[in-house]
């Protein structure tokens, strides 16, 4: 990794606590949640049926898909309630001073 594969995304107090941030990666849709001021990031593409994760809603840490209720795990992308059966990808998030920055680890 070197600094230039890393992403700017937004600045800390830019996404409200349970909430996120849609934004594109190399043409990947990824959405950045702000978990109580702890940041993660992971596809924003349900595995059941390609829903936009960001579209849904934050429960109990879970990205919660707003078509059929399929349940992601934020910190790690697993899947923790279907209809879904397929994890999504997790993306590595560092914060740098006091810019939120992703990094495409899918190559």
């Amino acid at each position: 990794m070197t600094l230039s594969d890393w992403t700017a995304v937004a600045r800390v107090g830019e996404i409200p606590d349970q909430q996120c941030l849609r934004c594109d990666i190399d043409d990947e849709p990824i959405a950045v949640y702000n978990l109580r001021g702890e940041y993660f990031a992971i596809e924003d593409r349900c595995s059941h049926d390609d829903g936009e994760l960001a579209d849904g809603w934050v429960e109990n840490g879970c990205a919660v898909c707003p078509r059929h209720g399929a349940r992601f795990d934020i910190r790690t992308g697993r899947v923790t309630a279907p209809p879904a059966y397929e994890d999504i990808h997790s993306f590595p998030l560092r914060v740098v001073g006091d810019v939120i920055e992703v990094y495409d680890d899918r190559a």
